[in-house]
């Protein structure tokens, strides 16, 4: 059995693969991947990849093969080397026993992905063997992949053709959304503003949320009202007590007391997800059905 052993893992790194869709009644949030694209089409380099994948952050991620395994990577823009040799990025390469594979900080991205053409043998957990960071649960012990960590490989997975990895082209514009839930709770002058006003990516961000920074102070002069918690979804636009806006991400809470003045579409999450602190961005409101009709 082939093995592959961390020698460097950057915070939040994680086991992940479609996560547990259908449990938020359960309080579970799905997880899975942050960029979903990125991490379906690092398995579409291979022809054909086990399910779980590794997901790293802008730290990067180091390892050493214990055996014979293809891997692809992508996702964001890194720069990855093996056995000292620079590679192109997205990649996908043969590794031998004794192959040490770097990946660092590249120039764009939160997130990148590293999958295998075969199964990380890890029990599954409620159907999944993602890590779900707020329920601790999945992945190696419900945590983030450390130095040390020795991840078992199963059988190699019959190949299919696969496609030679090219960068992809990444949408720019506004991020789309839908009107929240509670968007009707915030003035007219508001709302307006939340479409034209510039916000950033603050450095506080995670796999529960992005906070944003809004120097134009949209939301001083609105009347946060603690509300009913109800169940949240990916994407939806938080309003917390003191005005500050936070997106949440794959990992949220089941259910939140703040209103929701919009949604990041499915389509434009991705995009979002792989926005660095600092970054400046502008809302977009799309109807309902617009939306359905998008693709990432």
């Amino acid at each position: 059995m082939s093995t592959i052993r961390i020698t460097r893992a950057g915070p939040l790194a994680t086991l992940q693969d479609a996560g547990r869709p259908g449990l938020l009644r359960h309080g579970i949030s799905a997880s899975g991947p942050m960029d979903r694209t990125a991490f379906e089409r690092a398995g579409g380099w291979l022809g054909a990849a086990g399910a779980t994948g590794i997901e790293f952050t802008t730290a990067g991620l180091g390892f050493v093969a214990e055996g014979s395994v293809s891997i692809a990577v992508d996702g964001g823009a890194f720069e990855l080397s093996i056995d000292g040799e620079a590679k192109s990025w997205p990649a996908r390469a043969l590794l031998s026993a004794g192959s040490v594979i770097d990946i660092r900080p590249g120039p764009a991205g939160n997130y990148g992905y590293l999958r295998f053409d075969r199964e990380i043998d890890m029990p599954l957990v409620m159907g999944s063997r993602g890590t779900s960071s707020i329920a601790g649960i999945g992945g190696l012990d419900g945590r983030a992949l450390r130095a040390g960590d020795v991840l078992p490989l199963g059988a190699t997975l019959p190949r299919g053709r696969g496609q030679h990895p090219t960068p992809a082209m990444v949408a720019s514009g506004p991020i789309r959304v839908i009107w929240g839930i509670h968007a009707d709770r915030f003035s007219n002058a508001i709302r307006q503003r939340f479409v034209t006003d510039a916000f950033a990516v603050s450095p506080q961000l995670d796999r529960m949320g992005v906070r944003l920074a809004d120097p134009g102070q949209v939301f001083a002069e609105a009347k946060i009202l603690s509300l009913v918690s109800d169940a949240v979804v990916p994407g939806d636009v938080q309003i917390l007590g003191d005005g500050t806006p936070i997106v949440l991400m794959r990992d949220h809470q089941p259910t939140g007391g703040y209103p929701r003045i919009a949604t990041v579409v499915t389509a434009d999450l991705d995009r979002f997800a792989q926005l660095r602190p600092g970054t400046q961005l502008r809302f977009a409101p799309v109807t309902v059905a617009h939306a359905e009709g998008l693709k990432p």
